[in-house]
């Protein structure tokens, strides 16, 4: 048996749109594919009681101190404000069911269920992409870039358009708590399986970031027969310091000096979540279970800290509305705890030291501006590089922080993959 995060709602399908949205696969029934629809509603004001209830200082302990302490104590006043008064669930529960005609699954792969978004391309040529999410992310952060990449677009002359599959990772919103020795290398392979045997592409692309990045990874070095390219905007591997890059000579443009100062601060003062979830995943995910501000001061200060500091306006989308949404998933699904675990499970899931995939299939790097920066030198070490872009607006969460850009490059890929 196998136990689902929160409430879930399966709704009615005809066999003739299954049969489109599983076209090609083989023994779907042996994977209990079912049609799933999000419906946490009857939780909703059990949440808004908790945080009515919840209790924040008069004000800030230390006046002026800025986020580099933690989320700043007026912008989760903001947020809890905003979600007991004009955030609306219904509207974003609609919204994830209903916009881009969103299709999401559920399967049975290896005893866990697994959720994912498959949208479909009106191409019946289009290639299969599975595009990952990470931590404190959710399939929610590809929302803005799935139906355009559906789309015909037209790149340096070649028609490329996508079937789009987002997964949720294992432990992560509707996809059940895997084992307790559970790795990303497993999340590859049953990712795999998604892809090959269950919906029943033979070949695909890759997109990966944050955690999604060492999953998209591993498929990339260890599926090299199934996966034809990768896009990464992030790599499993720790970034190169300050120091290092100097001793290498390497010489920065502007956007990479802003990136390195990203990845400065983070190393300096803002990993204390990475120990903490690395050794002891129990402590603040059993403190925060049941506790949705917590949550909300524990995710809530890393979109603020980790994106663009033009969070919000055009073409970002990344506003208090997605942050807020993005926590209610976590708590109305109750998988806080089960996602905090993918940093103990995975200890050395970011390596300092740099080692090539084994396949020569493209490789493909953006740096967002305000990301954590791996100059092309070290990404060159990684893979096939093929394309390194960067672009001045934009940081760890790419899919938010800057859509057109990342459908963009993506879309790139489409001339490197070859069935």
């Amino acid at each position: 048996m196998v136990l689902i995060h929160g409430g879930l709602g399966i709704f009615a399908i005809s066999a003739n749109f299954m049969a489109s949205v599983l076209q090609g696969a083989q023994a779907t029934d042996t994977f209990s594919v079912k049609p799933f629809k999000i419906n946490l509603s009857g939780e909703v004001p059990r949440l808004n009681s908790l945080v009515n209830n919840s209790r924040l200082p008069a004000g800030a302990l230390y006046p002026g101190v800025g986020q580099e302490k933690g989320i700043e104590f007026d912008f989760l006043h903001e947020l809890k404000t905003e979600w007991l008064t004009t955030f609306d669930w219904e509207t974003q529960q609609t919204q994830l069911n209903q916009q881009v005609r969103l299709q999401q699954f559920t399967a049975t792969i290896e005893g866990l269920t697994v959720h994912f978004v498959h949208e479909k391309s009106k191409n019946p040529d289009a290639i299969p992409l599975i595009a990952l999410h990470g931590w404190p992310g959710s399939f929610d952060e590809f929302s803005p870039v799935i139906k355009p990449l559906t789309q015909e677009s037209s790149v340096n002359g070649t028609t490329v358009s996508y079937h789009v599959v987002v997964p949720s990772l294992p432990g992560f919103t509707f996809s059940s708590a895997p084992p307790a020795n559970w790795t990303i290398n497993d999340t590859a392979r049953i990712f795999n399986t998604l892809m090959t045997e269950v919906l029943g592409y033979p070949t695909y692309v890759v997109h990966g970031t944050d955690w999604g990045s060492a999953v998209a990874y591993s498929l990339y070095s260890s599926f090299n027969t199934t996966v034809r390219a990768a896009h990464f905007v992030f790599l499993p591997f720790l970034p190169p310091s300050a120091e290092e890059i100097a001793v290498n000579n390497i010489t920065l443009s502007d956007i990479q000096k802003i990136a390195l100062q990203q990845t400065t601060d983070w190393s300096t003062t803002g990993n204390g979540y990475f120990l903490e979830q690395t050794t002891k995943p129990n402590d603040i995910g059993l403190a925060l279970y049941d506790n949705p501000v917590g949550q909300l001061a524990w995710i809530g200060g890393k979109y603020k800290l980790w994106s663009d500091p033009r969070a919000g306006t055009p073409p970002s989308v990344l506003n208090s509305t997605a942050i807020l949404t993005t926590l209610s998933l976590y708590y109305l699904t109750e998988s806080f705890l089960s996602s905090v675990w993918i940093y103990a499970q995975n200890p050395n899931g970011f390596s300092s030291v740099y080692t090539k995939a084994s396949t020569d299939r493209p490789m493909l790097f953006t740096q967002f501006e305000y990301n954590i920066l791996w100059p092309e030198e070290y990404v060159a070490k990684t893979g096939n590089l093929v394309s390194y872009k960067e672009h001045n607006f934009g940081g760890h969460f790419s899919g938010l922080d800057n859509p057109p850009a990342l459908i963009e490059d993506i879309q790139e890929m489409g001339l490197y993959y070859k069935a």
